[in-house]
């Protein structure tokens, strides 16, 4: 019996700490510069993402913009999840059946463990930029993105 409370008391200290681990993680990489191409010199995810929430606040009808957040939401884990894999086995079976799309890392095969949150972080920004960052004819007519004085 011991050893089965010890083999849960490891599980449930390791599930933890990972959760510890991806916050800082987030934390960490969201207060640095983001990485897509298009966005201001200098923003950080989190000043784009508060920009963005603001911008949503002055759409109408509002269901368009909050309609984009909740899509984002609840479609960005794992469209960021399949594309990170995709990227990363670019000849296997899921990517036979994902659609192209730019968003998905490009020249990343092969990349080692360690490499992998990076990979990923990079997908949520790009992600994030495509659903809310960029001006669509038919899309929500969101405001352009405001950069710190």
């Amino acid at each position: 019996m011991k050893i089965f409370h010890l083999m849960g008391t490891v599980i449930w200290s390791s599930i933890i700490l990972l959760i510890c681990l991806s916050l800082l993680f987030v934390c960490y990489k969201g207060n640095r510069p983001m990485s897509v191409n298009e966005a201001p010199r200098g923003m950080t995810y989190f000043e784009f993402m508060n920009d963005r929430i603001d911008a949503a606040k002055s759409v109408k009808p509002t269901q368009c913009g909050w309609g984009i957040f909740l899509s984002l939401a609840f479609l960005g884990p794992i469209y960021s999840a399949v594309y990170t894999e995709v990227g990363l086995d670019p000849h296997g079976p899921l990517a036979r059946m994902t659609a192209l799309d730019p968003d998905i890392p490009k020249k990343v095969g092969g990349a080692s463990w360690y490499q992998v949150p990076n990979i990923w972080w990079n997908v949520v920004e790009h992600l994030s930029w495509t659903m809310l960052g960029k001006h669509y004819p038919h899309g929500c007519p969101f405001r352009p993105i405001r950069t710190k004085k």
